[in-house]
């Protein structure tokens, strides 16, 4: 890869289209992923999310099994594992054991917030807040259960010690740009939904980098919405859904995903409402020429080193042609 090529990569969280079935949805997360592979795509992700009927990754680590074990190249990884849920040690246990079965495959990538409500963190981890406080020291256990050189220790990971799983930090405001950039470890910014910190956060990140043995460069990801059809109307009409889905995050109101329709006055009205307009500030929506303008755009205002794109659309077909159309975007992009 020349300094100059930017990769490509899809989060996915599962959403589970109104109707279907959560094995059906998760079946289409192969799909998808198999899909990327083909396309060049530089690695597949889970999100981590808990007590939402309406959203099939929550068994992270289970789900990057599922299609590692069905891929043969792409990286499969989380995006991320949400660190205050889990004990740092039973994580290095299950992504060295993936590190095993899938050599050089797997990510990590690694978030402080819950995934969910107040509730259900606290039914996760009684102690979630402390944990949540402690993130950095909860962070350097994880580095410390993969090195080689926790060999003497009396608490071991040794399954994970000296695997090759790289660590990613995930944000979505700027207090995990300074701990990134502190830690030398590549920075993926949750631009999809939280757009508000994304520049501010980046400067953060690459002023404050101190290289390390394990990057030696500041590396950044961001995340943006993706919705690539034959025509600018019809790409708009695929859009409603997601419309509808931040709707319902705003407004306590999530449902299954929601069949496209119309672009109508009332949904018009909605993307200039300031909370929705803020979220849905990185989506890209239209024919692949329209969507490349405004990708050329990003990259040149945010200069991140790989985007990774979020494909939430009611059908699977919609989602497989973003995926060929944006990758052959980035291909026209790095040529």
């Amino acid at each position: 890869m020349t300094k100059n090529t930017i990769s490509y990569a899809i989060l996915e969280l599962a959403l589970v289209p109104q109707g279907d079935s959560i094995k059906k949805t998760l079946n289409n997360s192969l799909i998808l992923a198999k899909q990327a592979e083909h396309l060049g795509y530089s690695r597949f992700w889970f999100a981590e999310h808990h007590n939402s009927e309406n959203i099939g990754s929550s068994a992270t680590s289970l789900l990057i099994g599922y299609v590692a074990e069905n891929t043969s190249k792409i990286k499969v990884g989380s995006g991320g594992i949400m660190l205050p849920n889990h004990s740092p040690l039973i994580i290095a246990e299950q992504f060295g054991t993936l590190a095993h079965l899938y050599p050089s495959r797997i990510d990590l990538g690694i978030g402080r917030a819950p995934g969910t409500d107040t509730e259900t963190a606290q039914a996760i981890r009684s102690d979630f807040m402390k944990a949540a406080y402690a993130f950095p020291e909860e962070l350097e256990k994880i580095q410390r259960y993969f090195s080689a050189d926790n060999k003497t220790s009396k608490v071991r990971a040794t399954i994970a010690e000296g695997t090759d799983v790289p660590i990613f930090i995930l944000g979505s405001s700027t207090d995990s740009a300074h701990l990134a950039a502190k830690k030398g470890l590549p920075y993926a910014f949750a631009s999809h939904f939280a757009t508000s910190h994304l520049l501010n956060a980046l400067n953060i990140y690459r002023n404050e980098f101190q290289p390390s043995t394990l990057l030696s460069n500041p590396y950044t990801m961001a995340g943006v919405n993706i919705i690539i059809a034959d025509t600018d109307e019809e790409a708009e009409r695929q859009f409603t859904t997601l419309i509808r889905m931040f709707l319902g995050v705003l407004s306590g109101n999530r449902q299954g995903l929601q069949p496209p329709g119309e672009m109508t006055d009332e949904l018009r009205s909605l993307l200039s409402h300031p909370s929705v307009a803020q979220m849905l500030k990185y989506a890209f929506v239209g024919s692949k020429e329209t969507v490349k303008k405004q990708v050329k755009n990003f990259l040149k205002e945010t200069k991140v080193d790989e985007l990774i794109a979020v494909m939430n659309t009611y059908h699977l077909e919609d989602r497989l042609k973003s995926a060929e159309y944006f990758a052959e975007i980035m291909g026209e992009i790095n040529r």
